[in-house]
């Protein structure tokens, strides 16, 4: 028996149509040819056995004939021509309920007409992967809660996962965690797609307020932030890049009055979750370290350009070192968060490996709306939420904690009474306690774009990437093109003129790629970043489907400051989101300065090899400068501004005498007892470079200190007065609160 795989005349957009019937087999008998057959009887009752004939449904596209199962799938246009895998009948049927399930589920989130393809690819990763396609390993929504637990975890992201885990190994403890979104998907794990997740129903799709500074290139001027809403939270949707930022960074954090928080002290968290598979790096035992839970590698796959890349910047005077090492100045090739081709993202990691904890729940599709806090004894004694449709109330007998997000987490806070005091009494919030820094300082990395077209077929162009043989080679070699995370292969950390270059604390990062926006031919890397049509159509039609590479420019250590406020007090309506990028100054010089120099690295030798020229069409609203001078790069990094999705530091960590301070170096909230934020949300600065490896540190560090508040004796006594005193930390005058030391 086998499986036949048949292009078809059926249209992409008619899949939706095929996967949505209850049942896609129709069994066909010949009774001439099964006639006489006596020794093949018991095969054929077994199977008439797995399919009844009630069961089917008559779809041309599927049929179940006596020497093969033929399966119809739309591809890019063709038609009349026939593949065939063999496959055992038995596996065959074992394997199809989970193919069309997982088609299903993967053309729902992001539409069968984005990638013709699309179907036949997920059907060959169930394939190949059957044995380890098995739903009990993923983890199971607690349908019913308990009344009322130890601990409850809000947002399963990066930090959420990791806390999630750290905490229910402790057998006595009772953990809960709740999560907006779902489960992830066969096409979550796959690299390329990860632009593909962005404004489908896996992502929060929040938007920006229009300002003229920034993103005017954007619909309505309105920045597209995308968020995670999924178990595992934006560690589904990012590009897997594994940057755990400068030395500097988080001595900074600590020179600023918060304790523990240096280098030296958040190292061992780095290496205590990380999983480093390349072996030169993890013989760095300083720096890397082996079998932690969040898997760490090199792609397996790069086009010849991510080598090109790094002798460009060798060239350019930089060394090829770890940026991850000793020093950060320099290139590298990236490191991501992937595992055997495919992402790896902190559900996979933390979460699936407990699944079987049984004082671990998991509530999935749980809008959390509101921590509940006594007005009285300011304790936060549980959290309101809906699910299914109705309002329920949880409670927590230790801690809640507050992992939702540098945009949730704040908005929580202020929807609970904790915020700056006349917004919330101009929203008819009771106010719990006046924290003027909630949805303040609000910080994000973002980067000018500059493409280059090059004259060799060798960067990543939509039309050759993505075919059977890609497909095929993905879910059987976990190798090739699709593992490919959206082009990104060389990372470069440089000075500009504005940093220090004795220094190594670099204020650039080159985010090399071997793609850019026009390979798809305008489709969804435009509607993924929010462009206009008319932005588009003038900038980059001309050279759709061309071979090219990218270069984001991306500015590190922003000062401009952006804010979060309510929109109303409703929980269901999105918050108020402000950039302000590129309202100082200095955040514009940095900048520009960093795409001039990615123009000289698109002008270096190795580049040239490959015919690399600018891509130099005038930018809308620019036109009137003089070209390549600072006032028309000026105008240019305001147009195609594109936010790298690092939004933090809006519910910031900082000592008592900081008013702006959220949360104390312990992540408790100040203001309440029982409450901890322990996500991006309380970094002080924003780290140097991509944030998810700090998101994780900062849930590693975070739960062990919530182990050792609840286990040490020396905070026994502290414990008991704070079950009763209104404040946990600090004196502010105008409130009638106790300060604990």
């Amino acid at each position: 028996m086998s499986l036949r795989y048949t292009d078809s005349s059926v249209g992409s957009d008619d899949f939706d149509d095929i996967i949505d019937d209850d049942t896609v087999v129709n069994e066909k008998k010949d009774k001439e040819n099964n006639s006489g057959k006596a020794n093949t009887q018991e095969n054929e009752n077994n199977d008439q056995n797995i399919l009844q004939e009630d069961e089917v449904c008559h779809d041309e596209n599927f049929v179940v004939e006596e020497n093969f199962i033929l399966v119809s799938f739309p591809l890019q246009g063709k038609t009349g021509k026939q593949s065939i895998i063999n496959i055992d009948l038995k596996m065959a049927v074992i394997a199809l309920s989970s193919i069309l399930t997982a088609v299903k589920a993967g053309v729902a989130i992001i539409g069968a007409g984005k990638i013709a393809v699309l179907p036949f690819l997920i059907a060959a990763i169930t394939y190949f992967h059957y044995d380890q396609y098995d739903p009990e390993n993923r983890n199971p929504d607690q349908k019913i809660l308990d009344p009322s637990y130890d601990f409850i975890i809000i947002g399963a992201g990066s930090a959420g996962s990791v806390l999630a885990n750290r905490l229910s190994e402790i057998e006595g403890w009772k953990v809960l965690l709740m999560e907006a979104g779902g489960q992830e998907t066969d096409i979550t794990d796959v690299p390329i797609m990860s632009l593909y997740l962005h404004k489908s129903k896996l992502d929060w799709g929040y938007k920006t307020e229009a300002q003229d500074t920034a993103c005017q290139a954007m619909i309505d001027k309105r920045c597209s932030w995308t968020r995670g809403k999924v178990l595992g939270g934006s560690s589904v949707l990012n590009t897997m890049l594994y940057i755990r930022g400068n030395k500097r960074d988080f001595n900074r954090w600590a020179d600023y009055g918060n304790e523990g928080w240096s280098y030296e002290d958040v190292l061992p968290y780095f290496k205590k979750s990380q999983d480093q598979r390349n072996p030169y790096l993890a013989r760095d035992k300083r720096h890397h370290a082996t079998g932690g839970y969040q898997t760490v590698q090199d792609n397996p796959y790069n086009t010849p350009l991510g080598v090109a890349f790094l002798e460009a910047g060798q060239e350019m005077g930089y060394d090829i070192r770890d940026i991850n090492g000793e020093k950060q100045t320099g290139f590298a090739l990236y490191q991501f968060t992937m595992r055997r081709g495919a992402r790896c993202s902190t559900a996979k990691a933390f979460l699936r490996p407990i699944r079987l904890r049984k004082n671990l729940h998991i509530s999935m599709y749980t809008h959390v709306t509101k921590v509940l806090i006594d007005p009285d004894t300011r304790r936060a004694y549980g959290v309101e939420y809906i699910k299914n449709g109705q309002k329920q109330t949880v409670l927590a007998k230790k801690e809640v904690i507050l992992s939702a997000g540098a945009i949730n987490t704040p908005h929580l806070l202020m929807l609970s009474g904790i915020g700056p005091q006349s917004h919330l009494e101009e929203k008819g919030i009771q106010v719990i306690h006046d924290s003027p820094g909630v949805g303040q300082n609000l910080q994000d990395h973002i980067a000018s774009v500059v493409t280059f077209l090059i004259d060799y077929p060798i960067s990543l162009v939509i039309n050759r990437l993505v075919n059977i043989n890609t497909a095929l080679r993905y879910a059987i070699k976990e190798d090739g093109p699709l593992t490919s995370s959206i082009g990104l292969e060389t990372v470069g950390f440089i000075p500009t003129k504005y940093a220090n270059r004795s220094d190594d604390w670099p204020d650039m990062e080159f985010m090399l790629t071997s793609t850019t926006t026009p390979a798809d031919g305008g489709t969804q890397v435009k509607k993924a970043h929010g462009l206009t049509d008319e932005f588009y159509k003038e900038v980059y039609e001309s050279i759709n489907y061309k071979d090219t590479f990218g270069i984001f420019a991306m500015m590190l250590r922003p000062k401009s400051r952006g804010e979060i406020k309510l929109r109303s007090k409703n929980p269901l309506e999105y918050p108020l989101l402000y950039h302000n990028y590129l309202t100082h100054p200095h955040d514009v010089n940095v900048l520009r300065e960093g795409t001039k120099a990615a123009i000289a690295f698109g002008q270096t030798e190795a580049m040239k090899r490959f015919g690399a020229r600018l891509h130099n069409v005038p930018v809308p609203n620019c036109k009137h400068l003089p070209l390549f001078t600072d006032e028309y790069w000026d105008c240019y990094i305001g147009q195609y501004t594109l936010s790298i999705y690092h939004y933090s530091c809006t519910a910031k960590m900082g000592p008592v005498s900081d008013p702006w301070a959220v949360v104390d170096p312990q992540l408790r909230v100040y203001g309440v007892s029982g409450l901890r934020v322990i996500d991006a949300s309380i970094m002080p600065f924003v780290t140097n470079g991509n944030i998810n490896a700090p998101v994780i540190m900062i849930g590693e560090k975070g739960a062990d200190l919530i182990k050792y508040y609840w286990f040490n004796p020396s905070t026994r006594s502290r414990r008991k007065r704070e079950m009763y005193l209104k404040f946990n930390a600090r004196l502010q005058q105008g409130h009638n609160n106790c300060s604990v030391t």
